[in-house]
């Protein structure tokens, strides 16, 4: 059953969100790993290993881009996938609790990799382990049928994508057109056809009850839509959706989406899977057309 969100959780995450704003830049030389105990994962064996330093760099990059939206160094735009470049996220000179985040995590990145390398764990390859992918509610060759509609008055029309391939930080889907799209394991979408809607950096991986995100929506090949939207998760928990059993989550969102100088209020909800980012339902409203829709997963057909 979805938990409905709680005032204390959303008090505890503007809380968290004003120390975050309110945070002054310090030296990169000021931000040193805090040492984890590689006793932590002694026991762990190489496809665990691999999967939590996946975790850690998840977190890093998303850490980068949130403090690099609001310094405006654009060092994060020079690229973050799966593996992170740490003298460049210790460059961007986070501060507070970003700089301690930041810390642990690259001490959990070195105690991992100390412990890898103790077992001699190969390098870890591009598609998804088998036992990760397992545990997905969506496999290779399977085909997601949505329906998607301008207005609830409008009839639907069908919008159909087939998984193509799980790698380890982002899914790849066949969408009927020249260019595939692929969204990470968090739920953003990261590579999209032409005149689709995109959110390269709006959802957060391990999103929780109350928390807030933030980030941009766009139109795929079009340089002036965009919509600057905030978001709050609202609830969370296992439900069925087209005969299938997700880990969902659901963000409210808000916010204004421009083209050229103009700008009108955009509001909605989005709801994804949170083991697997899979997109499960979009409702946007706005003057804005692009902005305007509603988008549903009504099937999940079989590999043929």
């Amino acid at each position: 059953m979805l938990r409905p969100i709680s005032l204390l959780a959303t008090a505890l995450a503007s809380a968290l969100l004003g120390s975050l704003l309110g945070a002054c830049a310090t030296r990169s030389a000021q931000v040193q790993p805090v040492a984890a105990s590689a006793a932590e994962f002694a026991a762990w064996d190489c496809p665990r290993i691999d999967g939590e330093l996946d975790r850690v760099q998840q977190r890093a990059a998303e850490l980068a881009w949130a403090v690099d939206e609001r310094a405006g160094n654009n060092i994060a735009a020079l690229g973050l996938g799966v593996m992170v470049f740490w003298p460049a996220l210790i460059a961007m000179r986070p501060d507070g609790l970003e700089a301690a985040d930041l810390a642990r995590l690259k001490g959990r990145d070195e105690a991992l990799r100390g412990v890898a390398r103790d077992k001699a764990c190969p390098p870890a390859g591009a598609e998804l382990p088998a036992a990760r992918a397992a545990a997905l509610p969506v496999a290779p060759g399977e085909r997601l049928v949505y329906e998607e509609r301008g207005t609830p008055r409008q009839p639907p029309t069908q919008v159909a994508m087939r998984l193509s391939a799980l790698r380890r930080g982002e899914i790849e889907y066949e969408a009927g057109a020249s260019q595939p799209l692929r969204h990470d394991l968090a739920g953003n979408v990261v590579a999209a056809p032409p005149g689709t809607l995109w959110w390269p950096h709006l959802l957060r991986a391990g999103m929780a009850l109350g928390q807030i995100t933030g980030g941009d929506m766009l139109v795929a090949g079009d340089p002036l839509a965009r919509a600057r939207l905030r978001g709050q998760v609202v609830a969370a928990g296992p439900q069925t959706v087209a005969s299938r059993r997700f880990q969902v989550v659901v963000v409210e969102l808000y916010g204004d989406a421009s083209q050229g100088d103009e700008s009108t209020r955009v509001d909605g909800v989005i709801v994804i899977d949170s083991a697997s980012g899979v997109l499960l339902r979009l409702d946007l409203r706005s003057a804005h057309k692009a902005f305007n829709l509603q988008r549903r997963l009504v099937s999940v057909e079989p590999a043929p």
